[in-house]
């Protein structure tokens, strides 16, 4: 091999040291505080499914909770967008209590931990929120729903969804939820999708859902949204949820509007795929101050139990109609987590 002289050995010195200096603020793993229960089996990485996105920003824990008793699997997102942080509740106590007992259970609590890595562009004064635990204080990130541009870089003018064609904004390239299915050498956002979309075939995923929330006048306010071979599941949840007095909205996704999880995830893999939405009183128009744990009308803690609910519910219609489902111990009920609150079942 021939030898570099001794000023090419000094460039890429330099180099290395100025690339060791700059990687990690721009392309570093977060680690969020989420304390796995005696139900998790396995941790891994969203880039164990695509590994260009090793040691990225968007890089996230996955959770797998196997029972090792034969039945479906099913998948849970938490964080897709990162200010809509019920679905990050309800992702983060299945991690923490859940026990499977039939089947799998697989959870990523920030789907998008990049958008977890700044403050909410709308409620930047929220920033942080805590709960006290029998452990102590435990925080956590209100972040925003978009990747954050300083991973991705500056926004183009216009964002073209991939395969459809379809014109967004330019700012939504760094929306997950407009990137669905993905794109293997897309933009940072498009390689995330396209991992979740690698993970639901290679773990032939049966039943997934994806964890929103919406401003409480929003139409998508206590709504499921389900892929429409999969609308009779969510219409039976959703009776089975008002008989619980649990009051939810069914509709079927968008034969128009592309880059959705439940749209593309159904489309484009076997999964049965359903998104869920309750009220967030910092999406309200113009709220000011919004108190996003304790709000008298929609607390956290009746979110996160509206999110566990449904997906009970969702997956008791699987279990109805095709004879089997992923199932689970270990959580409080909708009314235990309303009652008491998230402090008491979180670790």
């Amino acid at each position: 091999m021939r030898r570099m002289s001794r000023t090419v050995c000094a460039v890429f010195a330099a180099a290395l040291v100025m690339a060791v200096a700059v990687a990690p603020a721009l392309a570093e793993p977060i680690i969020h505080d989420v304390r796995p229960g005696y139900g998790v089996t396995g941790i891994g990485w969203i880039s164990d499914y695509h590994a260009p996105l090793r040691g990225s920003a968007v890089d996230t824990r996955v959770y797998y909770l196997d029972s090792k008793v034969e039945g479906p699997t099913t998948l849970v997102l938490g964080g897709t967008h990162s200010n809509e942080i019920a679905g990050i509740m309800a992702a983060t106590l299945l991690v923490e209590r859940a026990v499977v007992t039939t089947g799998r259970l697989i959870v990523v609590p920030y789907a998008n931990a990049s958008g977890a890595s700044y403050a909410d562009t709308y409620h930047p004064e929220i920033g942080y929120y805590s709960l006290t635990t029998e452990s102590g204080v435990r925080v956590f990130r209100y972040g925003d729903r978009l990747t954050n541009p300083e991973h991705q870089g500056p926004d183009a003018d216009k964002y073209i969804h991939y395969p459809s064609g379809q014109e967004f904004p330019g700012y939504e390239a760094r929306n997950l939820d407009r990137a669905h299915p993905g794109k293997a050498d897309g933009n940072l956002t498009q390689q995330l999708a396209y991992a979740y979309h690698q993970l639901l075939l290679e773990e032939k995923v049966d039943v997934a859902f994806d964890l929103h929330e919406a401003g409480p006048t929003s139409r998508l306010a206590n709504m499921v949204v389900a892929n429409p071979k999969n609308i009779d599941f969510a219409v039976m949840a959703i009776v089975d949820l008002e008989m619980q007095g649990i009051v939810m909205n069914v509709e079927h996704s968008s034969d128009t509007f592309h880059g959705l999880s439940h749209r593309e995830w159904g489309d484009t893999t076997p999964a049965a795929s359903y998104l869920i939405e309750t009220p967030n009183p910092a999406q309200a128009p113009n709220a000011i101050n919004p108190d996003v744990v304790n709000d008298k009308v929609n607390p956290l803690s009746r979110r996160t139990a509206t999110h566990l609910a449904t997906i009970d519910a969702v997956l008791n219609a699987h279990e109805l109609l095709d004879g089997k489902r992923t199932r689970w111990v270990g959580l409080p009920s909708y009314e235990e987590l309303v009652s008491d609150g998230l402090e008491e079942y979180l670790r």
